[in-house]
């Protein structure tokens, strides 16, 4: 397998992780991994009051100097070893723009990675948001809000898990298929392109017991088709044992939809490595 770097892990600064950032550290390095970046998770004006009871207020307000210290403590330990890197995962609002807009600004990032956790106000990983909704209506949705978004908020350089919604609708990836969001996916797919940034493979949808990763081989050979070149590979992993999941799936993947080369991220700017 040609793909050694993880590039949208978690520990436990980010309220849902699982274990700390030194044990993610230490089994990205059993597992063969030479590059990793960490992105934990700030979701400004999350809904907390929707959400269950063992998240608690605040858990998605990423304390963003004490990170960065352990981060760099890590580094300079393990630097024979593994390259240890600086990354965010925004979570997107239309009401929270000049709020991301600062903190996107207020660090030096390796990386920035902006998805959607929040839709209309509603997390879709709650049943509720998708009560008085046809899939078609709470999918689509979603996908609108990427793109109204990434149009106001353009300090990223990946766009997270693209269809990530599938992962918790009632009939999750079951009858999802890109053709029925042609229009909207194929919009966000050319801004990306069009404003140099990159998307992500995140494996974590064979985790989660779907059928693919994010996003589809569909959506991964558009993007390729509308001349998309920067995609980094990320397991979304929680926990020490997501890290480098279903990598060689990935590369598979890749190269079936064309393209010769992943991205790394470092210091805001793409290095693109070879497949094998």
């Amino acid at each position: 397998m040609a793909i050694y770097s993880d590039q949208h892990m978690h520990s436990t600064y980010s309220g849902d992780g699982k274990d700390t950032m030194e044990n993610m550290v230490l089994a990205a390095i059993d597992k063969g991994m030479k590059h990793i970046c960490f992105t934990e998770h700030m979701d400004i004006g999350y809904p907390y009051e929707q959400a269950a009871e063992d998240l608690q207020p605040g858990a998605f307000d990423l304390n963003t100097d004490a990170y960065l210290y352990e981060l760099l403590t890590l580094r300079a330990k393990y630097e024979d070893k593994i390259r240890v890197c600086f990354g965010v995962e925004i979570g997107m609002q239309l009401s929270e723009v000049r709020a991301n807009a600062i903190y996107a600004k207020s660090h030096e990032f390796d990386m920035i990675i902006a998805s959607i956790h929040v839709v209309d106000g509603m997390d879709p990983y709650y049943p509720k948001y998708y009560e008085g909704k046809s899939e078609l209506e709470a999918y689509g949705r979603y996908f609108e809000q990427i793109y109204e978004n990434i149009t106001k908020f353009e300090n990223f350089d990946i766009l997270g898990h693209l269809d990530y919604i599938v992962r918790y609708g009632p009939n999750k990836d079951n009858d999802y298929r890109y053709e029925q969001y042609k229009d909207t996916i194929d919009r966000i797919l050319k801004f990306v392109i069009e404003h140099e940034k990159g998307i992500e493979i995140n494996t974590a949808g064979l985790r989660k017991g779907l059928r693919s990763f994010h996003p589809t081989l569909d959506v991964l050979r558009r993007y390729k088709e509308l001349g998309g070149e920067i995609i980094t590979i990320g397991s979304d992993a929680h926990s020490p044992a997501g890290i480098g999941s279903d990598f060689d799936k990935a590369e598979e993947a890749l190269k079936e939809c064309g393209f010769k080369y992943y991205s790394i991220i470092e210091n805001r700017i793409a290095e693109y490595k070879k497949l094998s």
